[in-house]
């Protein structure tokens, strides 16, 4: 479900989050997360991913990695800025189509 952040909410820019889910047994490895990285990158929006209280920038794979998420995780997508909508339903259609 996607939902659109405002500027109310304290420390957000007007953008777009939705909730990712691991099913991969390996969790999310170095081959997704090059996946997600690169569909990332596309989009001049600044990604995040947030996992267990951590942030990180989504179009790192090294940090896409740092987050250590295991089959069974539920990662925040947060996406800021004009191409912000297009860049959620890009990335979310990479977790669809993989078995991330």
């Amino acid at each position: 479900m996607l939902k659109k952040m405002t500027e109310a909410e304290p420390g957000f820019t007007p953008g777009v989050e939705t909730t990712i889910f691991i099913k991969s047994e390996l969790g999310l490895h170095a081959r997704p997360a090059a996946r997600l990285a690169q569909a990332a990158q596309q989009f001049d929006a600044r990604i995040t991913l947030e996992y267990e209280g951590m942030t990180v920038d989504a179009k790192s794979i090294l940090d896409i990695l740092s987050l250590a998420a295991g089959k069974g995780a539920s990662l925040t997508l947060r996406c800021y800025g004009e191409d912000a909508a297009l860049a959620v339903k890009a990335i979310t259609e990479v977790f669809g189509s993989a078995s991330i």
